[in-house]
Parts: structure tokens; sequence; C-alpha cells
């Protein structure tokens, strides 16, 4: 077994101590939102004033009926995740040029943003147009 000198291990009790006592840095740059104000500092992202980490894990809405959605971000939650992060898949949303779904059934983009927030998960939205998730022609429309 390796052993840590002292220098490096007073280094990460150190840097133990200042997590733990919520000493983020300065906030560089916030943006109010609802229902979130988000920002970083030089240490990270910042969401309502707090230093926070994204747990992340895909799930992408087409790949799943609407009424998975709900179970799936459970199972998410309680295996830890705290942000689904997820594509926008335009073939789908535009399948007829200049004319947009996003109500009906796989393509209810906000019916699986309300779910996310209903189970008190982040999301990151990855409005592409590029989706790389082995998807028919990249997902473009």
């Amino acid at each position: 077994m390796r052993r840590l000198p002292l220098t490096a291990l007073a280094a990460v009790v150190g840097c133990l101590g200042l997590c733990a006592s919520g000493v983020h840095g300065r906030v560089e740059k916030q943006v109010p939102g609802d229902p979130y104000t988000v920002g970083y500092s030089a240490r990270g992202l910042v969401i309502d004033g707090e230093p926070r980490v994204l747990t992340a894990g895909a799930i992408h809405y087409p790949r799943s009926t609407p009424d998975m959605w709900d179970s799936l971000m459970k199972k998410a939650k309680r295996g830890g995740l705290n942000t689904i992060d997820t594509y926008v898949f335009w073939n789908m949303h535009e399948r007829v040029k200049h004319t947009y779904d996003f109500a009906t059934d796989r393509a209810n983009l906000p019916l699986f943003l309300e779910t996310a927030r209903n189970n008190g998960l982040f999301v990151v939205l990855r409005i592409g147009p590029y989706v790389c998730a082995e998807w028919n022609y990249g997902g473009f429309p």
C-alpha cells in the first residue's frame, strides 16, 4: 500500500474542509431563471447560490413511451442521479419542413421536462441539431 505524504494528506483534508463548509469562491456570473438561478464560480456550477455537482444519466425520450418516463426518472433518482441528459431529436419534431410537433406521444418534450421537474431532477437539454446516439441521420430533420 502506498502512503500519502503528510503535505498531500493535509491538502486533501483542507480541501474537504473547504467543500464541507460551503466555500466555493466568488460567483462569477448568475442568470436568474424559473425555478433556479444558475451561475458559476472559479470552482464550478452554482445553483441557487449553492455549489452543485451534476450527476447525470441519459434518458432519450423517443426511445420510451410517456407512460414509462416517470418510472425511469424515479429509478434514476433512487440510483443517485440528480440530472437527466437528453438530446432534442429534431427529425421527430419536424417531420414536415416548418411544421413542428412537441405534443404528441413520444414527441411530447414539454411533458418529459415536466416529469423531470416533478421528480426533482435537473435536465441537460442538448438542443443539437446533431444527435450522436445511433439515431437515423443524426437527428437532422
